[in-house]
């Protein structure tokens, strides 16, 4: 099996020593960049995401993270974010009041968590959508870490035409429901860390290094 290239998005918003080990252990040759060039051939580009989702976008769009993540896309090339990483990919975010422009690639709003105490920081559960590829082989019972204080709490996209596979959704709980992660043909994302959930986490990037 051939070893696949997987660029780490360095556009100044995440954690991306972790990201790059994580993907390592995973199998992945890994190169961290914000190079046009190299970020477009990889086989595999990971978003990560820290901080708030204003600055994360204004960080996308000043490395050009926004045209890279769209012509991957619209290529059908493989793209993963992480944390603010996904949640930038949403149609806008609201914190503090203020609202902000995402990339849009997917309908929704990023919003306060309603929980008694946030940020939601530490282990949580992962309600798996059924015949999910990237929660292959992970025991149901496994937690995952989180750190957020923000999240989408409604999944509005529709899929009406048969022949477009529909996304895989899966929600965790912390106060009230939430996106967790998604899985839409060559975008997938979560709003945990994959990279510091341990022994699970790394058999979701194995998973997804595996698709590439």
């Amino acid at each position: 099996m051939t070893t696949k290239n997987v660029v780490v998005l360095d556009y100044g918003f995440g954690n991306v020593r972790s990201a790059e080990r994580a993907l390592a252990r995973a199998g992945a040759e890994v190169e961290i960049t914000r190079d046009y060039d190299r970020a477009m051939n990889a086989d595999g580009l990971l978003v990560p995401g820290v901080g708030a989702f204003a600055s994360c976008m204004a960080g996308l769009k000043e490395a050009r993270g926004d045209w890279i993540i769209g012509r991957r896309l619209s290529g059908g090339r493989p793209v993963m974010g992480i944390c603010v990483g996904m949640q930038v990919l949403f149609e806008r975010g609201i914190e503090h009041g203020v609202e902000s422009e995402g990339l849009d690639q997917w309908p929704g709003t990023v919003g306060p968590l309603k929980a008694e105490v946030v940020p939601h920081m530490g282990w949580n559960t992962v309600q798996a959508s059924a015949g999910s590829r990237l929660f292959q082989g992970v025991d149901p019972e496994e937690r995952f870490y989180f750190v957020h204080s923000y999240a989408v709490h409604d999944w509005t996209l529709e899929v009406t035409n048969p022949a477009i596979r529909a996304p895989h959704v899966s929600w965790s709980t912390y106060g009230e429901p939430f996106v967790a992660a998604v899985e839409n043909g060559a975008l997938w994302a979560t709003q945990f860390h994959p990279e510091k959930s341990g022994d699970a986490g790394a058999q979701l990037l194995t998973n997804w290094i595996e698709t590439l």
